[in-house]
């Protein structure tokens, strides 16, 4: 399995024509960032220099994180810079500028702060330009806060000469390039040899690591665009270890491996979207709250790291030469005693996740297990761990799990800072619990609010008609939802719905489902349970999910029940 080729460095700092990129081959073509060769490979190891470029103006303005832990290029670079702006007013007037701007638009949480920065860099084009390869409505919301420092780096770049700079050190990058490839080759390898996967050339899917040494090195930004997988992580100053932090590269490379086996079994996701109860009080993102599938992947992945976690007492080494049965013991022992270690500390990892509220990581660890005893991969095991899942049991072993005050953020999804959900967010909550009538409540006052979201809470109002059975007020609320939204998930969700009604209407009126499902899809919400739905409603008609004792729903969907019978047997919460 030469995976080597599939991870081999190259520099996306060329100033490649925009016609020369990989176009996008999903229906509704995306923005790409960052730039990827057609036909290359789907994993790849680069360098960037608009990332450069806005990594350096930081620097120049007063990030100085972890500096003391940096590889030495970081402060050739900013020397440089230096002696640039010690030379020239011109220079430090354009510093000076750059520095307002970024001053001006702080956060509390550093880490966010970059985070803006970096996500412009990865959708612009190479200097001398710098300009976004998208408008900018098709930005990434962080991207877009702080696009109107561009004019402003590209004077500073211009000022400072920091393309040359950039040459001058290349080399610099290209030797952490080379440092950071072979244990992320290696780390790739392992991977796909446990979950017995594949190694497969580009289709459309890429996952992309970027080296950017100007950046803090325990700063690990980490990113989602569409089909795009990307890491920017920056290598230490360390001489041995590994450079980056490649157990947080690896926990994105699962993401990038097991997302689309999930979501392609959106199918199996009604009856386990009992599960969301049983994490409502635990310290996680509302986001894993609310979407069954990200929790249940989240987890898969927690049971993943866990069946190979390595603890660090070093490995005992078998005796190189055996003359009697005694000469093995010393060893044999030592094994017996690592190995218990080993388990242990697993065992410890699984059940520290589950407290943070990653309920069903216990599940997938034993269902792991077996896959190892069978020697199937993850591919062909991945349906009956979903589909054979008790979701009774693993839900009411939810509801003995004593969460944590705090949980770490995924790296996918830094958090900001705790805070305490409000508005709508607490009417989902409600919504998932099966308390309809607090959910109402919360809407309606909502809808009274003159500041208020009413298009989220008409949603929900909606949703809720529907999960009663009354499926002509329902219909009123979702077409009353794309007036008054914006909000793209909630207007895609919105037509998907009434696709379903007139799927269900008696008699059906499959032409303006269709075109209700293809409305969805225009409209290019992010998220693939969206895309998964609506591609599924043009495909065929919708069904109504099926009950206890009846074979799967066609697809997912968590409020769909135009009789009313799920609102009857929707879950009490305890007085």
């Amino acid at each position: 399995m030469a995976l080597a080729a599939d991870c081999r460095a190259q520099s996306s700092s060329s100033s490649a024509p925009p016609e020369t990129q990989a176009a996008d081959t999903t229906p509704s073509p995306r923005p790409r960032a960052a730039q990827i060769e057609e036909g290359g490979a789907a994993v790849t190891l680069e360098d960037s220099e608009p990332l450069f470029d806005l990594a350096a103006a930081l620097n120049a303005c007063g990030y100085d994180a972890d500096l003391d832990k940096s590889a030495p290029v970081r402060a050739k670079v900013r020397a440089d810079m230096n002696e640039a702006l010690q030379a020239s007013e011109a220079a430090r007037d354009a510093r000076d500028a750059l520095c307002g701007y970024i001053a001006r638009h702080r956060t509390n949480d550093l880490g966010l702060e970059v985070g803006q920065y970096v996500s412009l860099a990865l959708y612009l084009s190479p200097p001398p330009e710098l300009t976004p390869n998208v408008t900018e409505l098709d930005l990434p919301p962080q991207a877009a806060t702080v696009v109107n420092v561009l004019p402003l780096l590209r004077t500073f770049v211009d000022a400072v000469n920091l393309h040359l700079i950039w040459v001058e050190h290349h080399t610099d990058y290209e030797a952490l390039l080379r440092r950071v490839h072979d244990p992320m080759t290696q780390m790739i390898l392992s991977t796909n040899i446990y979950l017995h996967m594949p190694v497969s050339s580009y289709d459309g899917r890429r996952f992309l690591v970027l080296i950017e040494p100007m950046l803090s090195p325990n700063l690990t930004n980490a990113r989602i665009y569409g089909t795009d997988y990307i890491t920017v992580t920056s290598p230490d100053n360390r001489p041995d270890g590994d450079p980056v932090r490649m157990d947080e590269i690896r926990h994105i490379y699962l993401h990038y491996v097991i997302e689309p086996m999930v979501y392609s079994r959106s199918s199996a996701m009604e009856r386990i979207q009992p599960m969301l109860r049983g994490v409502q009080d635990a310290p996680l993102e509302f986001f894993y709250k609310s979407d069954v599938e990200a929790l249940l992947t989240e987890c898969l992945i927690k049971a993943i790291e866990a069946r190979t976690f390595v603890i660090a007492q070093p490995r005992p080494q078998k005796p190189t030469v055996v003359r009697v049965r005694a000469d093995e013991e010393p060893y044999e022992t030592a094994m017996v005693a690592y190995n218990a270690q080993t388990a242990l500390e697993r065992l410890r990892l699984v059940d520290s996740d589950e407290r943070q509220g990653w309920t069903l990581t216990g599940y997938f660890f034993r269902t792991l297990e077996l896959m190892e005893k069978t020697g199937d991969g993850l591919r062909d095991e991945i349906a009956p761990m979903i589909y054979g899942m008790d979701v009774g049991g693993e839900e009411h072993h939810a509801r003995q799990i004593l969460f944590v005050k705090v949980a770490p953020a995924d790296p996918l999804r830094p958090a900001t800072r705790p805070h305490a959900l409000a508005g709508m967010d607490l009417a989902e909550v409600a919504l998932m619990k099966g308390d309809t009538g607090a959910a109402a409540d919360m809407a309606n006052k909502e809808m009274l609010s003159p500041s208020g979201d009413h298009g989220r809470a008409q949603y929900i109002l909606a949703r809720i008609d529907l999960m009663h059975g009354d499926a002509e007020k329902a219909q009123e609320g979702f077409q009353a939802t794309l007036k008054l939204s914006k909000d793209p998930r909630t207007l895609a969700w919105s037509h998907i719905y009434l696709g379903r009604l007139y799927d269900t209407m008696i008699p059906p009126d499959r032409d303006r489902a269709i075109a209700e499902y293809k409305i969805a899809l225009a409209v290019r919400d992010s998220r693939p349970d969206t895309k998964i739905a609506a591609e599924a409603g043009v495909a065929k008609p919708f069904a109504a999910p099926q009950r206890a004792g009846q074979p799967p729903p066609a697809d997912d969907d968590k409020d769909f029940d135009p009789t009313g019978k799920k609102a009857k047997e929707a879950y009490k919460p305890p007085q």
